[in-house]
């Protein structure tokens, strides 16, 4: 009886004790005592490697003794908070949505969630992953809180459970690998069995392969727990296993505060080490103990190691001394080149417009550019004139153009219609000297920038032409514009009783330019022989005005067969009148054509100079590659075909 007694109580003893072991491990996560330091993350960099250590427990850590070795050496080291440096660290909530999650398993699961979200470090990216009958990223990584919590927020549950492939989905949510990657983590929270034709080992494989941790928190007991142990294991991460669905928010916590609780450590390769991976061994002491960490991790990249060694069997460059070069004098020795070559520019324009003395009959008409002959000017032989430096350039820039005439030619015209009182060699002069302070103030505002220094060169090559062509054209159309009233003048003159020689000259005192200034010449072209028709069509010739042609023709025709020149000017001026009004309303009519026109022009390679400028890496593919220049030379021909088709279509001759 007593033996009865004895075993019975034995067995409701054995009972309760299993009863009270299976209430504990339902009520708190169940994983292995892990009081060690562990190295998850190692990145190379120039001379020294980072490392992002765990460190258990809760007591603070002394930064300051952090020590490291590297295949048994002591190296130098710094220590920091991980949540203060900018060390890449993402982790994937990947949470089952199934249909066995109802009630107050998903209810816990994004409470738990939640305040997982709350409490990790601010500069872990998180992200979001759900898997039922599919599995939806729902948040990538990011810093994004709101997002985040958005997306849990929203969670709904569905039938089936896609375990294998939500790990897989959340492995390709981590993102792809490597030294720069950082941390990926993956926190996986099932309840239940995989329901799709996935293979586990394909899922091990990848979480292996990828080198994500994978941590589990488990709502299974038994067997079904076994394939989350494996991806745990496969992952080098924990499962945390609770039947109670309260105890996730302990589970999150604990992941949340495992974060929070990493550090950075740099610590400096020596240079003589050779290997691109080594044993590390951290020491991270804290107020009750000293935990060490170790690991077979990367320490140098092999293009360093490279590097290096090319360095050091290149030749040494020679120092010549302690004598050094600020800024300050480079950038007063550029402003000084600058200032100078301004200045020569400045010395030949003042002494192009210095009064000749001892000049031929020829060389005076020629003065004047009407009976000019390019390529026989020759040198001034003034005694007033520029200092020999200026005098030996010009002479210089004259023989350049006498070996090409017809462009001799051409650049005096222009400048005569722009009214530019500059020589084709002293133009010449100037152009090239702007072309030089271009040049070196693009290489110094751009810091050494060549690209910077071409662009302004090839800006201020192009721009003299573009000024010419600019001035000229509203020289011609202020003669244009006051061609009327000058004929209307003229009439009055002849009216009066003046000839037109005289009435000529009344618009040479009383005039505006450039008709006054055009006019001044045919009265000194006159005055040397040339007759009165012949130099007033040398005038419809510079000012190219076809109305201007068509007054000489009338002039011509009245002094051939006679009758009243003051009437016929006044017809002519009303006839003028009346095409400038219906020329300026076309203008008007056509201007929306014309300012599309200069604006999707001048767009692309406006805003292709401002890329080229801020943001050079971006743009660099477009000169330095094959594709590139093919590209360039294609938009190029495209874009001359637009704005010709709408510069042709825009304009409309009166």
């Amino acid at each position: 009886m007593t033996r009865t007694v004895h075993r019975v109580t034995a067995t409701v003893l054995a009972l309760f004790l299993g009863l009270v072991s299976f209430a504990l491990l339902a009520s708190s996560p169940a994983s292995a005592a892990d009081d060690t330091a562990v190295i998850d993350h190692a990145q190379p960099t120039k001379g020294a490697v980072r490392l992002l250590v765990s460190v258990p427990g809760t007591d603070p850590v002394d930064y300051d003794k952090v020590g490291v070795e590297i295949d048994g050496t002591t190296v130098g080291s710094e220590a920091v908070a991980a949540s203060t440096t900018n060390v890449e660290r993402t982790s994937i909530l990947a949470i089952d949505t199934s249909n066995s999650m109802k009630g107050p398993r998903i209810a816990e699961a994004k409470k738990a969630a939640l305040a997982y979200l709350a409490s990790v470090p601010d500069n872990v990216k998180v992200g979001v992953v759900s898997f039922d009958d599919s599995v939806k990223t729902l948040v990538a990584p990011t810093l994004d809180r709101a997002a985040a919590t958005r997306a849990i927020g929203e969670l709904t549950l569905t039938l089936h459970t896609a375990l294998y492939d939500g790990v897989l989905g959340a492995i390709k949510a981590a993102g792809p690998g490597g030294a720069d990657s950082g941390q990926r983590k993956i926190l996986v929270l099932s309840d239940g069995e995989d329901t799709t034709a996935t293979n586990l080992t394909d899922v091990l494989d990848a979480i292996k392969a990828s080198g994500v941790g994978v941590d589990v928190v488990s709502l299974q007991q038994g067997d079904a727990n076994q394939p989350l142990e494996a991806m745990a294991s496969a992952g080098k991460g924990k499962v945390f296993t609770t039947a109670d669905p309260a105890a996730l928010s302990t589970a999150f916590a604990s992941e949340a505060a495992a974060l929070a609780r990493q550090i950075v450590v740099t610590a400096q390769v020596p240079t003589s080490f050779r290997e691109t991976s080594s044993n590390v061994d951290v020491t991270v002491p804290t107020d009750s103990q000293a935990y060490t960490a170790s690991a077979y991790v990367p320490v140098r990249t092999a293009a360093d190691i490279a590097a290096e060694q090319a360095a050091a069997a290149a030749p040494q460059p020679v120092k010549a001394g302690p004598l050094t070069v600020s800024r300050n004098v480079v950038l007063g020795a550029v402003g000084a080149i600058g200032v100078g070559l301004l200045g020569l520019v400045g010395v030949l324009a003042i002494g192009g417009n210095k009064p000749a003395q001892n000049l031929t009959l020829s060389e005076q008409i020629q003065a004047y550019g009407v009976m000019s002959v390019p390529g026989q000017a020759g040198p001034r032989r003034d005694d007033a004139g520029p200092t020999p430096l200026a005098g030996q350039a010009r002479q210089a820039a004259e023989k350049a153009l006498a070996n090409n005439k017809n462009y001799e030619a051409k650049l005096a015209a222009a400048l005569e219609s722009a009214g530019v009182d500059l020589r084709p060699a002293e133009w010449l002069l100037f152009r090239a000297g702007i072309g030089v302070a271009g040049g070196l103030l693009g290489i110094l505002i751009g810091a050494g920038n060549l690209v910077l220094g071409i662009l302004l060169v090839v800006a201020v090559l192009v721009a003299p032409p573009i000024y010419l062509r600019v001035k000229a054209a509203k020289r011609l159309k202020a003669f244009a514009t006051a061609l009327p009233d000058t004929l209307q003048l003229m009439s009055g003159s002849l009216s009066a009783g003046l000839s037109l020689a005289q009435s000529i000259d009344t618009i040479v005192r009383e005039g505006v330019d450039p008709i006054a200034s055009e006019f001044r010449r045919v009265v000194v072209e006159t005055r040397l022989g040339v007759t009165l028709e012949d130099s007033m069509e040398g005038v419809a010739e510079r000012m190219q005005s076809r109305d201007f042609g068509w007054v000489v023709m009338a002039i011509r025709i009245q002094r051939e067969v006679g009758g009243n020149l003051a009437e016929l000017l006044l017809t002519v001026a009303a006839t003028l009148r009346e095409r400038e009004f219906l020329r300026r309303h076309v203008r008007a009519l056509s201007a929306e054509g014309r300012l599309s026109c200069y604006i999707l022009g001048g767009l692309p390679p406006a805003f292709m100079v401002y890329l080229a400028v801020t943001r050079p890496d971006y743009v660099r593919v477009m000169y330095t590659t094959p594709i590139g220049w093919i590209l360039l030379i294609v938009m190029g021909a495209l874009l001359s075909v637009g704005i010709f088709w709408m510069s042709k279509l825009a304009k409309v001759d009166v």
